[in-house]
């Protein structure tokens, strides 16, 4: 299957935003672009109150960062370029004015979880683990460092980070904070969600949007701050041991 970002509308006010990718979810430069564009657009689109965020399929969430679009990276501004992506995804969910509720199936990993910490309510059945594996191949959570803190508390960010290598049960994300609820299968989730819309649909848009704004109150500076993170990123991607590293993934 082709990869995609896809917008719909169930109902009125309220859209959902799928993106897919046929290696479990991974996000390459031109999905990030066009993820971060569409929930753009639809923060401005007057029509919508209520955005839910989802992958496709029935496993992975999102695998992180694309493995095939790092191999290939050779130059500083081409790597800065492709963790902008992130960036740019996380300031599109934190800029955006309406309420944005993420619907986590499985897995996520490095980006991924970067992705679930920057919507505003998130939920996931319990087999969504997570893992910040970026250590792993010679890098760091840089981009999506500040958006997990702020969702997990620099304690329990710094234990992801350091222990690259273990997944984190999604009971674990929910009592830290990432997750909201956890439920024993997709279909339960999926109605979870729906009534948490539903319920939200009911509410007063005005009132969402500035509680929006007061939740993300102390973010300012991240449209510097991500972009200065993404510089670190693009750096250590070009590393001789990182290089190193990801020849092995491409063999």
């Amino acid at each position: 299957m082709e990869a995609y970002v896809k917008r719909e509308k169930l109902k009125k006010g309220l859209v959902q935003i799928t993106f897919f990718h046929p290696k479990h979810n991974s996000l390459p430069s031109d999905i990030l672009a066009t993820l971060a564009q569409t929930i753009t657009d639809a923060g401005n689109d007057d029509d919508v109150k209520v955005i839910i965020l989802k992958s496709g399929g029935d496993r992975t969430f999102c695998a992180g960062a694309s493995f095939d679009e790092l191999i290939s990276i050779n130059d500083y501004p081409t790597g800065k370029k492709f963790f902008m992506g992130f960036a740019n995804v996380i300031n599109a969910l934190r800029k955006c004015p309406k309420l944005v509720i993420g619907r986590v199936q499985g897995k996520a990993v490095g980006g991924g979880v970067g992705v679930a910490a920057s919507v505003d309510y998130c939920v996931a059945t319990k087999y969504a683990s997570v893992k910040l594996s970026e250590l792993n191949v010679g890098i760091g959570p840089f981009v999506v460092g500040p958006a997990v803190e702020r969702k997990i508390g620099i304690s329990s960010f710094s234990q992801m980070t350091i222990n690259a290598d273990h997944f984190y049960p999604a009971d674990w994300a929910r009592e830290k904070g990432l997750f909201s609820d956890v439920y024993d299968d997709v279909e339960t989730l999926d109605k979870a969600v729906l009534d948490l819309a539903d319920y939200l649909l009911s509410t007063n848009p005005e009132a969402q949007s500035m509680l929006k704004k007061a939740f993300w109150e102390g973010t300012e500076n991240w449209d510097q701050l991500l972009e200065s993170r993404a510089e670190k990123s693009g750096k250590l991607v070009l590393s001789d041991y990182t290089k190193e590293v990801l020849a092995k993934y491409a063999s």
